[in-house]
């Protein structure tokens, strides 16, 4: 155990300086070019879902929405050994993870994680007792493979103490929040007078694509705010979903901002990609945030049409676009300054107050080339309508109390400066 606790300092510490010394060395630099790729439809693995008996009475399952487990063994009597694969390759380095274990009786046994091609670990294990309330793993039983630490700011593979019994113990890479949670959080919103839910589209499995309308303006004035185009990325969610609850607030400021202005919410672009525990992909094996220029899959193209015919409907514009997604730190991708779009200058306003209102805290602002491929969500919201667009992204790891103030005070800061 002496052993584990040296390795599990030397990563920790390797990891905090590599991420130190890139925020201080990137912090004013631009966005790296995006490539263009094909995003015509690819085939994709699917998980095998069962429940595996492994012996010594200990059982594992991946045979609910969101889960992602593609073998595990018992390799011996304490330790469990579980491979994790992607939809297809290539693919973006998110490898997501969820699954159920127990056993028939309390034991301590040991879980290793196992990636294949030189995919690097990325998320901390969160654990749960009913799919519902989340804890991150305690940290004196995480144990990085520490022969790859030495060379890289995160591991191939991971192992981690649990104890386990017949009340099942629920393994994740983040919080598990699937399309049915999300469904049922646009419902309960959807319930305030204000506020109306529609479906604009399916997914290429036939889930419903949702749009929230709040507001009760004439829709001469819009904004519109995206979610989980990529599977994993719980962090950007989450601060969507407090940017949105506190457009939908009761304050003089947010009254006020409805009536002026209607927002159009789609929280859960890619429910085909959620609910399969994807890494990175819609069921088509697309990155859906590279198909805002060809618009081959249904999920990107649902949304083109609704903001097409709104606009054309309406004869109003777009005046601001945010599109929430999580990595590695806290980053604001933005469009480049020079380009103007209905409200020049809105969203470095907005960055710059809210990070104002936070303590010990100075925004990562990434703004964008004046060439390249316009294939991201928030190139096509500026370029096709002129809206004044950020990729707004929230560290895998940031607190979860820190990522509820931020899209709390991005809404209210968003809301004081588009009212002026």
């Amino acid at each position: 155990m002496k052993q584990f606790k040296i390795s599990q300092i030397l990563f920790l510490f390797i990891a905090i300086s590599l991420i130190w010394s890139c925020k201080e060395d990137t912090k004013w630099k631009g966005q790296e070019p995006i490539k263009r790729v094909s995003t015509l439809t690819k085939p994709i693995q699917l998980q095998l879902k069962k429940t595996y008996d492994l012996g010594n009475g200990i059982f594992c399952s991946n045979e609910f929405d969101g889960a992602r487990l593609n073998g595990i063994v018992l390799t011996n009597d304490t330790l469990v050994t579980a491979l994790i694969t992607p939809e297809n390759t290539p693919i973006n380095g998110s490898p997501w993870y969820a699954f159920k274990i127990w056993s028939e009786s309390k034991q301590d046994i040991y879980l290793k994680l196992t990636y294949l091609d030189g995919v690097k670990h990325r998320y901390y294990p969160k654990l749960s007792d009913d799919g519902i309330i989340w804890n991150s793993l305690d940290s004196i039983y995480y144990f990085p493979d520490t022969t790859s630490i030495m060379e890289e700011s995160s591991p191939s593979n991971i192992s981690m103490k649990l104890s386990i019994s017949s009340d099942t113990l629920w393994v994740s890479a983040q919080e598990l929040i699937t399309s049915k949670h999300i469904y049922k959080w646009s419902e309960d919103l959807a319930l305030n007078s204000f506020i109306s839910l529609e479906k604009i589209g399916e997914s290429r499995e036939g889930k419903a694509i949702n749009m929230l309308k709040i507001g009760t303006a004439d829709d001469q004035k819009m904004i519109i705010v995206l979610s989980r185009q990529h599977p994993p990325e719980i962090s950007g969610y989450l601060a969507m979903k407090s940017f949105v609850e506190t457009l939908s607030s009761d304050t003089e400021t947010a009254i006020k901002f409805r009536n002026t202005y209607n927002t159009y919410v789609i929280p859960l672009i890619n429910p085909d990609g959620v609910d399969n525990g994807h890494w990175r992909h819609n069921s088509g094996g697309i990155d859906l945030n590279r198909d805002w220029e060809t618009f081959n899959q249904p999920e990107t193209e649902a949304v083109k049409i609704f903001m097409q015919n709104k606009v054309a409907a309406s004869g109003g514009k777009f005046y601001f676009g945010v599109d929430f997604h999580s990595t590695f730190q806290d980053i604001y991708y933005t469009i480049n300054p020079e380009l103007k779009g209905n409200m020049p200058g809105l969203v470095p306003e907005m960055i710059e107050a809210m990070g104002k209102e936070i303590a010990n805290y100075e925004p990562n602002i990434r703004p964008g080339g004046l060439d390249g491929p316009k294939i991201s969500s928030t190139s096509y919201l500026f370029n096709e309508f002129g809206a004044e667009s950020v990729t707004f992204e929230i560290g895998d790891n940031t607190p979860r109390d820190l990522i509820k103030q931020k899209g709390e005070i991005s809404a209210i800061k968003l809301m004081e400066l588009m009212l002026r």
